[in-house]
């Protein structure tokens, strides 16, 4: 841990992945504050976080491929556009300019978040880059985390009105991203632009089974944190209750991240990631089964579990996309913000018909059936193949041997 916090590099790349995350946590502390103002239905509101994370998403592989291509100078940039367009929200008047500007701020995060992960793989020894991307990945989490203490905070004290303080945090932030990473070129850059007219082999079952398990945590994941919120003013808590509650959620899986990572450079991923799932199963029957105080024990059970192997997979399919990783990061967290945010409106639309509780009780299902499909994970001998065709692939490309 010592030596991933002596590198200033990713200290400022964590610093911006803290910043960009903390506008999605804020988000579920916006919904009740929305139903109210746009008299929106729970299926409804979930239109605003599929809005920024489908937008989020479906420009991450694009943007992906674009760092693979042209480097990733440009990071503070879509920071800052995200601060500007998020900092809008609470001036709009319909609810059609409230999803407008929620999809112009997603689209700021869809280009931070391939070219963070593709920075921060050049930095990381092989042998090291489990735990220090679990590292890198918690700094988004703990933002998440603090986005719905920072809402609550600014709402009670300003209303709607306070998303405009929220520029400040974004435009500081990415200003500092943009001079401290200036002159740096990316070094996975160079290679991907030689050998990008080689055809290399993707191992195309192995890629789809890592992307539907990243889809699944998170679809449970972000359900959890936008609903439990709205859930607990349903059930007559106030924000002093349930905003540290959601906060609750999101730092539990920012330690988790940090201790799966460690356990997956000493057991293997495949590993972390089947267990982590079949533990999640009983702790969602706790949370969902037993509201109240007691949710704070359960939440920190869903966090731990649900959220932590994000970055294993995103190794996962950086390996398997060896020559092409940022393109790979695109993909998978791509699509796992996509799943996630399209999850949300129909667990509301689900909650609208059998009540939330119910709604957030059938993700028991949805992790069993992912159990199954992690069964095909790729073990970490096939992984280690794929680092070395990485290793060949690069040494073929700084010589100029085809």
């Amino acid at each position: 841990m010592r030596d991933f916090l002596r590198n200033g590099k990713l200290l400022t790349l964590m610093l911006g992945h803290l910043t960009v995350d903390t506008y999605a946590g804020v988000i579920p502390v916006l919904f009740p504050v929305l139903i109210g103002r746009f008299k929106l239905s729970l299926a409804t509101v979930g239109l605003v976080s599929l809005a920024y994370s489908g937008m989020a998403a479906v420009s991450q592989p694009l943007f992906g491929y674009l760092a693979d291509r042209f480097g990733t100078r440009f990071t503070g940039l879509a920071l800052c556009w995200t601060a500007i367009t998020f900092s809008l929200v609470g001036f709009v008047t319909t609810f059609p300019l409230l999803l407008l500007l929620a999809f112009a701020s997603g689209l700021g995060s869809g280009a931070f978040h391939p070219m963070g992960a593709l920075d921060v793989r050049a930095l990381l020894p092989a042998w090291r880059r489990s735990a220090g991307m679990s590292i890198y990945v918690t700094a988004g989490t703990v933002g998440v985390a603090a986005g719905p203490l920072i809402g609550i905070l600014v709402f009670g004290v300003y209303g709607i009105h306070g998303t405009g303080l929220l520029i400040i945090p974004g435009l500081i932030t990415g200003g500092y991203l943009l001079w401290r990473m200036r002159g740096v070129v990316d070094a996975t850059a160079g290679p991907a632009r030689r050998v990008a007219a080689r055809v290399q082999r993707v191992p195309v079952f192995a890629l789809a089974v890592v992307i539907g398990v990243m889809m699944s945590r998170s679809w449970t994941v972000n359900v959890f944190q936008a609903f439990t919120p709205t859930w607990y003013k349903q059930l007559g808590y106030g924000p002093e209750f349930y905003g540290p509650l959601a906060t609750t959620l999101v730092l539990a899986s920012a330690v988790g991240t940090v201790g799966c990572g460690t356990l997956a450079d000493r057991f293997g991923r495949r590993t972390v990631i089947l267990v982590t799932l079949v533990l999640s199963v009983p702790a969602i029957l706790l949370y969902t089964a037993f509201p109240g105080p007691w949710a704070f024990a359960s939440a920190i059970l869903i966090g731990f579990l649900a959220a932590s192997t994000a970055p294993l997979m995103l190794l996962m399919a950086q390996q398997l996309m060896a020559e092409r990783a940022g393109l790979a990061s695109g993909l998978v967290m791509g699509l796992g913000f996509v799943t996630g945010a399209v999850g949300i409106p129909i667990n509301g639309a689900i909650a609208d018909s059998i009540g939330l509780q119910r709604s957030l009780m059938t993700h028991v299902v949805l992790v069993i059936v992912t159990i199954a499909i992690a069964w095909f994970l790729p073990s970490e001998p096939e992984m280690d193949r794929h680092s070395a065709r990485e290793e060949l692939g690069r040494a073929r490309a700084e010589t100029g041997v085809p």
